[in-house]
């Protein structure tokens, strides 16, 4: 079953909690914004053990799909393990707009 995301603006989103046991198979990311480029950080983070980014500062131009496949995503959903977050960065003076698809 996919999990469903639309990101809008510069705050931190939670896409997956700690504890989730989401088996990723791919994460789907697409600038769904009329106009504005916008810079994407999607990180992996662990209490007491800090950030690990996928991405950190990737330019997402409008209308583009970024997608990552397992291979790119080892990382452990269980409980005391890992959570998936998402930060925009808007390119211009407007707000970044994402889709995520997380299969």
């Amino acid at each position: 079953m996919a999990n469903h995301h639309n990101i809008s603006g510069e705050l931190t989103q939670e896409l997956l909690a700690v504890g989730d046991s989401y088996n990723v198979a791919y994460v789907s990311l697409v600038n769904v914004h009329a106009s504005t480029t916008c810079t994407v950080d999607l990180y992996i983070e662990k209490n007491l053990t800090g950030k690990f980014y996928f991405m950190k500062n990737m330019a997402l131009p409008v209308g583009v799909t970024l997608i990552l496949e397992k291979g790119d995503l080892n990382f452990n959903n269980n409980s005391g393990e890992f959570g998936l977050f998402i930060k925009l960065t808007k390119g211009a003076s407007e707000t970044p707009v994402v889709d995520v698809i997380i299969s």
